[in-house]
């Protein structure tokens, strides 16, 4: 059994996969390196995942499949991982080296001792293109470090210091276990991959080292903001399935494991703020009914968690009246995206 599987989901990636590819290169047989190409048609994507699992046959695998967007290329990485572990590295991400190489250490001698987790996390850079002071985000002071760890142990997240898939390393069982299946044609899921396991998560293990490289910048990203606010609809659809499964674990879990509720909450707060704001910047009176229906329909599936997202600190913020309302709205969006680097 390979010690880490990495899936790489590809669509159109010619340009810049390969470097993604490399990064990976070094960790030799210890992983198994899953690409997906989902369903390519405009660049040589097929070709050249095709050529890496010809020259590296024991590391590399070449997977197509018909487009299915990027949550269905993550369910066939998932789909297809041997190894121990599982990550998703997007293809015009990287990873440093000498990060990759502490953590594949690491997560040796944990499998040395007999002892497995459910969760391995690391720190991410958001390395956006321009900006020379690359910011990092780091668990220090929230999580412990170098031991392996409960949700009792944890501290309190902070805004902008969410557990997203660039700093996340799940139990590859863990994952066949929750059962989770993303949802095709969707930008976004990356939120509901981090999200759905995290009730089965029971041990945590944490290394304060730069790993994951986030590309940010590109104008056709699906992190830029006039794209997001295109797709918003797609942002929605994700929103709404974080917030049907919260429903549910908030009634099962509350009690058991109160730490993961509260995280999973905030969790849930921000992507329904960033949905919010998203359709006041689209600036359409549609644009604005959505939104209203948006929360109406959180109402009407579960009142309890609706009125706590509705009258706290940034529900009230996002749901201010009228034109100044909305733009006092806007103005805090801006600020955070300037102080996270968001996109």
């Amino acid at each position: 059994m390979k010690l880490l599987s990495i899936a790489i989901p590809c669509y159109n990636s010619a340009a810049y996969m390969e470097n993604c590819v490399n990064s990976l290169l070094p960790g030799g047989e210890d992983v198994e390196i899953i690409i997906v190409d989902d369903g390519s048609q405009k660049d040589d994507t097929p070709a050249i995942a095709d050529r890496l699992a010809a020259e590296h046959p024991t590391i590399i695998k070449a997977v197509h499949q018909e487009n299915g967007g990027h949550g269905e290329a993550v369910n066939t990485g998932i789909k297809n991982a041997t190894g121990l572990y599982f990550k998703v590295v997007d293809s015009d991400d990287k990873v440093d080296p000498e990060a990759y190489a502490k953590i594949l250490d690491r997560l040796k001698s944990l499998l040395d001792k007999g002892e497995t987790v459910d969760m391995f996390l690391a720190n991410y850079v958001y390395d956006k293109e321009g900006v020379a002071d690359k910011k990092v985000i780091n668990y220090k002071g929230v999580l412990p470090e170098n031991r392996i760890f409960t949700w009792n142990e944890t501290g309190h997240f902070k805004k902008g210091q969410y557990i997203l898939m660039h700093s996340v390393i799940y139990r590859t069982a863990l994952l066949k276990e929750s059962g989770m299946v993303l949802p095709k044609h969707t930008f976004y899921v990356d939120n509901i991959y981090v999200f759905e396991p995290m009730p089965l998560v029971k041990s945590m293990y944490y290394m304060d080292v730069d790993f994951y490289l986030y590309y940010i910048g590109r104008e056709d990203q699906s992190v830029n903001e006039k794209v997001m606010i295109s797709r918003v609809d797609q942002q929605i659809r994700v929103n709404r399935q974080m917030f049907t499964y919260f429903s549910r674990i908030n009634k099962e879990e509350a009690a058991s494991n109160p730490k993961v509720v509260k995280y999973m909450y905030s969790y849930l707060e921000i992507i329904t703020t960033i949905s919010s704001i998203l359709l006041i910047l689209s600036k359409s009176k549609e644009a604005l009914e959505k939104k209203k229906a948006l929360w109406q329909w959180m109402k009407e599936t579960d009142e309890a968690v609706y009125r706590k997202l509705r009258h706290g600190l940034l529900g009230i913020s996002m749901n201010l009246p009228g034109s100044v309302g909305r733009g006092i709205s806007v103005g805090g969006y801006h600020i955070a995206q300037k102080l996270f680097h968001f996109n």
